[in-house]
């Protein structure tokens, strides 16, 4: 999901000259579930928020096929479905809602300001963080391909549709070790592909893993590519790549785990905010206060423990929420 982008080389003068420069009083940058709950939540305050939605509107869900786990929905209802629901919720209330994708940020003083495709400049007195984050792939056609089709990045999102069945999960550290865990309470067979000879996972999680008797480890492997008529089916594997002992093998499953972690989109923010070292934005315990006054941060940019589309929902509410507080004490 895409939020910013690095500005073109050029003159200052050119530059300056290109530029518009808009005020507004709450700036939402985000267009998932914790931007879109943020924008309902400040527009019912009164805060006329204005909301980028980034080059992905509505965020990661738009490639979910079917969400089950969020409530409201009794029968489910598709990703894409959903985030159409809340863009009009906010809309409803009179979020001003704008495509557009982060290029810049000087939150040096108030108002902070954020530049949009390397010429519009927003002037805010609060904004409101919600950029979400990039599950990391392994860069084979084939999870394009079969996006939405077997393919998946949340084991808690998407594992419930393989019961009983057969799933691969690539990656060996902790949130690899997780989500076979979890699925292997769903699923008849899951093997990890695990590229190294160990995992990287904590002692507990490896432990786990290994006590765990329908969780098969392919030490060793990689994943060449998948296969499949109408979604995954299979997966090509090459235990030993470029070594003399080099093996190529198959194994059947229905369903295909990337669980070799995410990149937080929080680049355009990084001179201003804190980050750990991963790219998550660091929030106070209990709120969603950056370390810069009238600077939230909401979602999946600052939340790597959950990952949730119903966490981040709540998490833009309380961003919303935190927003208002600040700017009543500010008079």
């Amino acid at each position: 999901m895409q939020f910013f982008k690095p500005l073109e080389t050029g003159s200052d003068e050119k530059k300056q000259a290109a530029e518009t420069t808009e005020r507004v009083r709450c700036l939402i940058i985000g267009s998932g579930p914790a931007g879109y709950t943020a924008a309902i939540y400040a527009a019912r305050a009164n805060m006329k928020p204005v909301l980028y939605t980034g080059l992905q509107q509505g965020g990661q869900l738009t490639t979910t096929t079917e969400v089950e786990n969020f409530p409201g929905y009794p029968e489910g209802v598709t990703g894409p479905e959903m985030m159409e629901d809340l863009r009009k919720q906010a809309e409803r209330f009179g979020t001003d809602i704008r495509i557009g994708i982060a290029t810049a940020s000087d939150f040096s003083g108030r108002p902070h300001k954020v530049t949009f495709d390397g010429s519009v400049v927003i002037e805010a007195d609060i904004v409101i963080i919600a950029t979400g984050a990039t599950a990391k792939y392994l860069g084979i056609p084939a999870e394009t391909k079969y996006a939405g089709m077997g393919v998946s990045a949340c084991a808690t999102c998407d594992g419930f549709f393989y019961r009983g069945k057969d799933v691969a999960v690539v990656g060996g550290g902790d949130t690899a070790c997780e989500e076979a865990t979890y699925l292997a309470g769903l699923c008849r067979k899951v093997y990890m592909i695990v590229r190294r000879d160990v995992l990287r996972a904590s002692k507990a999680m490896q432990h786990r893993v290994m006590n765990t008797p329908n969780i098969e480890v392919l030490w060793k492997c990689q994943v060449d590519d998948l296969y499949g008529t109408n979604g995954v089916e299979g997966a090509m594997v090459v235990r030993g790549k470029g070594t003399p002992e080099e093996e190529k093998f198959n194994i059947s499953i229905d369903g295909f785990f990337l669980a070799i972690g995410h990149k937080p989109n929080s680049e355009v923010f990084k001179p201003w905010i804190e980050t750990d070292e991963t790219g998550y934005i660091v929030i106070e315990p209990g709120s969603t206060r950056t370390r810069v006054p009238g600077v939230f941060a909401a979602g999946d940019v600052s939340d790597h423990v959950y990952r949730q589309a119903v966490t981040a929902a709540g998490s833009g509410c309380k961003a919303a929420i935190d927003a208002e507080r600040f700017l009543a004490e500010q008079g």
